[in-house]
């Protein structure tokens, strides 16, 4: 059994502070799930250009509000508290927050650790792995 806390994880490596965003990684490749699972802030006004091109996410909105744009069809979708989205196609999109948002995410498969996005918006496949365990 593997139990872990938010408040904790934040303190360690698993906690990863990028351009508009931050996510505590609290399963990740190396406790063998075959997939991860974070807890993400979005910070207000940000407008994230992604692209998962070796994952596939689940997103479900905890807190906030914002918007995703899928940019195959440009339908532009709201996002609040309660509000899932499923990048099943590995769905180039823009996400948009309107006001601060948590999100709980799902990645398959899964990542490393220390990823960040590349240029092109995804992560790539061989990320650093964390070295708390």
């Amino acid at each position: 059994m593997i139990v872990r806390s938010l408040q904790e994880a934040r303190k360690t490596d698993r906690r990863v502070v990028s351009e508009g965003w931050e996510s505590t990684r609290l399963l990740l490749k190396n406790d063998n799930m075959g997939f991860s699972f974070h807890i993400t802030t979005i910070y207000e006004g940000a407008e994230l250009h992604l692209h998962y091109q070796n994952h596939l996410e689940s997103v479900y909105c905890v807190s906030g509000e914002g918007e995703v744009e899928n940019l195959d069809d440009g339908v532009v979708y709201p996002i609040r508290p309660g509000t899932i989205y499923i990048l099943d196609k590995n769905d180039k999109h823009i996400l948009r927050a309107k006001t601060e948002m948590e999100m709980a995410c799902v990645f398959n498969p899964p990542l490393h650790g220390k990823e960040v996005h590349n240029a092109d918006g995804a992560y790539e496949l061989d990320g650093e792995e964390v070295s708390d365990k």
